[in-house]
């Protein structure tokens, strides 16, 4: 397992932008998997986006994020990024991100072994 910390969070109005970061500890994580995953009050924690370690860290997204969010990860300081743009108030949560050793990027949270504390996304209107 890895180590995961989140950090980028903050209070942001809608069509501003964040980046979130995600550091993590551990000198093979680069051969691990990473997903980004949200929880809203009183809602299921649901898949944002994630970024493989194989096939050229392939990255995939929520349709909710999709041409809005960008994910990346630089390896040499084992860190994986979550750039976020054109926000909205329905973007407001708790983001966090996971990590676990495998090829595929699940979207199911019970597939990822490693978990950060999390960090607070709020949009305003």
């Amino acid at each position: 397992q890895v180590q995961l910390v989140e950090s980028g969070g903050g209070l942001v109005q809608a069509g501003g932008s964040l980046r979130l970061s995600c550091a993590a500890s551990g000198r093979t994580f680069s051969t691990y998997t990473v997903g980004w995953f949200r929880q809203a009050p009183g809602k299921e924690r649901e898949f944002v986006a994630g970024i493989s370690w194989k096939g050229g860290s392939s990255t995939y997204y929520a349709d909710s994020v999709k041409g809005r969010f960008t994910v990346s990860r630089d390896n040499a300081k084992n860190t994986v990024y979550l750039q976020m743009n054109s926000l909205k108030p329905e973007d407001t949560a708790v983001y966090y991100c996971a990590a676990d050793k495998t090829v595929s990027v699940p979207r199911t949270p019970r597939l990822y072994n490693s978990w950060g504390q999390g960090t607070q996304v709020t949009v305003s209107s």
